[in-house]
């Protein structure tokens, strides 16, 4: 008896226009894995109606519009990638809910009421929260971990990020993703939201706080390092993206993975088979 060939994953880009949304495009363009079946932007967007491997910067059309109906847009998919703005975090959620597409969702800075709401609906639908879908970034958390519970309290954390000019959260999703990574390690709750930044006469460092530092500028994809600073050393752990196609990359190894599983709240590390 021979085993049937896989299907490609049937794929929904939500915020297909954003820069993370056209890599997405491209991504599935160039794999036999996938197949993209439906693209959404808002409803002012440039190219709405537009074909979404056009807007992509593709050579050739996909035949798939960018809808601003994300009902239209989920018709046929199985799994969606949310790279949009945190604000349509929620409704995007709610749309799947309804159509019983898994979702990923790599968008930051979304509010504690849509946390706790993916959270909910995971009990129904399979969903996947990935601050950073880089495969190097997710063990980069678990390395942190690891460091913060092998070295003594004295070892003071900082964790430093810079992204480009437009991006409108600070700090970033990866950086408190690895500020809790951190906080897991030495057994202590992560400040929400973590201190501001040291301005003016701050006083001594707090003991056993983890420091927060924050570069916008250029076009900096996104780098983040974890400085362990201690008595004559200090310990540093950096990742560096180069390449946004990074994210997409891995982003696609999440829908991949999320397609054959039941509702629940996963991560990351739940795709690399960390726990």
């Amino acid at each position: 008896m021979t085993t049937p060939e896989p299907t490609p994953v049937r794929i929904c880009v939500l915020g297909a226009t954003g820069r993370m949304g056209q890599n997405l495009v491209r991504a599935i363009h160039d794999s036999t894995d996938f197949e993209l079946v439906g693209a959404l932007a808002s409803a002012d967007s440039a190219a709405r109606g537009a074909d979404a491997g056009s807007a992509a910067g593709l050579p050739a059309p996909l035949g798939v519009p960018v809808e601003a109906d994300i009902r239209a847009a989920l018709a046929r998919a199985e799994v969606a990638l949310d790279f949009s703005v945190a604000g349509a975090v929620l409704g995007h959620l709610e749309a799947c809910l309804a159509a019983g597409v898994a979702l990923v969702v790599g968008t930051t800075g979304f509010d504690a009421q849509t946390d706790a709401r993916l959270a909910e609906a995971a009990l129904q639908v399979p969903v996947l929260i990935a601050p950073n879908t880089s495969l190097g970034v997710n063990l980069l958390a678990q390395l942190v971990e690891r460091a913060a519970a092998s070295l003594p309290p004295d070892y003071d954390i900082e964790i430093l990020e810079a992204h480009h000019r437009y991006k409108v959260d600070a700090p970033s999703g990866t950086a408190l993703k690895l500020g809790f990574a951190a906080a897991a390690g030495r057994g202590i709750d992560l400040e929400q939201p973590p201190s501001p930044p040291r301005t003016g006469n701050t006083g001594p460092r707090q003991a056993g706080a983890i420091g927060f530092a924050v570069v916008r500028g250029g076009d900096i994809v996104g780098e983040h390092t974890v400085l362990y600073a201690g008595p004559g050393e200090r310990l540093e752990l950096t990742h560096r993206a180069h390449d946004r196609m990074t994210f997409a990359y891995g982003a696609l190894r999440a829908a991949s993975w999320l397609r054959c599983r039941s509702a629940g709240l996963y991560t990351m590390a739940d795709v690399l088979g960390f726990r």
